[in-house]
C-alpha cells in the first residue's frame, strides 16, 4: 500500500507540473505558434500565408501546441519522479548506470527536436515551397502544419535515443559489440525504413532522419566500447586484488 501511495504521489506531481507549465504558456500560445511557424513562413512565396480552414483552428492549433510544449518541457521533472520511485529498489551498480542513461535520454530527445527545428524544417519547407507547380499558391493550414511539426519533433526526438538503446543493450548483455558491428548493413536499411514510417512520405524527410540514426548508432557503439573496456579493466583490477 505504501508503494501504491508513493506512485500516486509521483503521478500527481507529474500531472501538476504539466498543468502548471501549460497554464504559464497559454497566454503566449499565439506567439509560441508564430515561432513554430517561422521556418515555413520564411520560405513561403511572396503573397502566400498560412490559413485556418476550421472554425476553431485559430484557437485550437496554438492551444494544442502550448499543451504539447508543456509536456515536453515537463519531461525532466517527470523522469525525475520515475527515477525517485524506482531508485530505492536498485542496486548501487544499477543506480550508477540508470541515472546517466536517464539524463542522456532527456538531453538527446531535446537535441533531436532542436535538430528538426533548426536544420530539417528549413530544408524541407524550402524544397516544398520551390517544388510547387506554376500557378499554385502555397497556403498551409495551421492545424496541418502543427500535426506535421509535432510528428517530426517526436520522430527525431525518439530517433536520437539510439545511442542510449545501443549502450543499454551492450551493457545489459543482450548483444555484444561485435554482433552490432556486423549488423551495420541491417541498421542502415532499418534506419531508412524507420525514416519512411515516422516521417512524412517524402525522400528528404526520410533521409534527414535515417542519416542521424546511422551516425548515432556509431556513437552508441563507441560509448559502449569505452564503457566495456573500463568495466573489463575494473574487473581485472578486482581479480588481482
Amino acid at each position: 500500500m505504501s508503494h501504491l501511495l508513493e506512485l500516486r504521489t509521483r503521478l500527481l506531481r507529474s500531472v501538476a507540473a504539466v498543468v502548471v507549465l501549460m497554464a504559464a504558456l497559454m497566454p503566449f500560445s499565439n506567439r509560441l505558434y508564430s515561432v513554430l511557424a517561422q521556418p515555413l513562413m520564411q520560405r513561403l512565396p511572396e503573397g502566400a500565408s498560412m490559413i485556418a480552414t476550421g472554425v476553431a483552428a485559430p484557437f485550437l492549433a496554438p492551444f494544442k501546441f502550448a499543451m504539447m510544449l508543456a509536456v515536453y518541457l515537463a519531461m525532466p521533472f517527470v523522469f525525475y519522479q520515475v527515477w525517485a520511485f524506482v531508485a530505492p529498489g536498485l542496486y548501487q551498480r544499477e543506480r550508477t548506470l540508470a541515472l546517466p542513461m536517464l539524463i542522456s535520454s532527456v538531453l538527446l530527445f531535446y537535441l533531436g527536436m532542436a535538430f528538426a527545428y533548426f536544420l530539417v524544417f528549413p530544408i524541407i519547407f524550402g524544397f516544398f515551397a520551390s517544388a510547387a507547380p506554376v500557378g499554385v499558391l502555397v497556403m498551409t493550414d495551421v492545424s496541418s502544419y502543427l500535426d506535421f511539426a509535432l510528428t517530426l519533433f517526436l520522430a527525431f526526438g525518439v530517433a536520437f535515443e539510439v545511442p542510449v538503446v545501443v549502450v543499454l543493450l551492450v551493457l545489459l548483455g543482450f548483444v555484444d559489440i561485435a554482433a552490432l558491428r556486423k549488423g551495420r548493413p541491417y541498421v542502415i536499411v532499418g534506419a531508412f525504413v524507420i525514416g519512411m514510417v515516422l516521417t512524412p512520405p517524402d525522400m528528404f524527410s526520410q533521409t534527414l532522419l535515417a542519416v542521424p540514426i546511422c551516425l548515432l548508432f556509431e556513437a552508441g557503439l563507441l560509448v559502449a566500447s569505452l564503457l566495456g573496456r573500463r568495466a573489463a579493466r575494473r574487473d581485472a583490477a578486482s581479480a588481482v586484488e
